[in-house]
């Protein structure tokens, strides 16, 4: 059967030192917070860890295949923008997402302010109802690196069909 797909991603990224002065950006929000996340694109952890469960559910690969960080077109990339990118290739494929979860792993920052804002951000790049989007957030309890404020982790989990 191949109308139905699930896909499942994972990202980390460390926190970017405070001098370097990165937004936190989550979901495509910006959140507040003391220190942004490390890494060749916005590093919008929670954007590509769902990006890679939405290539991995079509059989397209990962993030790394698509916008690798050796090329410097993608430096400083917006993850919202790589995302529309995915969904062009998915849509161009047949594919429609049915729903996603994320759930963001850290100690810091508390994610409930800013959930609604998040849900409805990614609802709106996915084409998608914010129901049909969930955003959680968990801690290690101060275990690992996650636990020691070091950086974040984030998956996800979407299912896709072809009608």
């Amino acid at each position: 059967m191949t109308g139905i797909r699930v896909g499942q991603g994972f990202d980390v990224h460390r926190f970017a030192a405070p001098e370097e002065g990165r937004p936190l950006i989550l979901m495509g929000c910006v959140i507040p917070h003391d220190r942004g996340l490390a890494g060749h694109s916005d590093a919008d952890v929670m954007l590509h860890a769902l990006m890679d469960a939405l290539l991995g559910a079509a059989g397209l690969g990962d993030i790394g295949q698509h916008f690798p960080d050796t090329d410097a077109a993608y430096k400083g990339a917006d993850s919202a923008g790589l995302l529309a990118r995915v969904m062009g290739d998915l849509t161009e494929r047949g594919w429609q997402v049915v729903n996603a979860d994320v759930c963001l792993i850290g100690e810091r920052p508390k994610i409930g302010p800013h959930r609604q804002r998040m849900r409805e951000r990614v609802a709106q790049l996915l084409g998608l109802p914010p129901d049909a989007v969930n955003v959680k957030a968990t801690t290690t309890e101060k275990l690992g690196f996650t636990g020691r404020g070091e950086g974040l982790a984030a998956q996800a989990v979407v299912l896709i069909q072809r009608p």
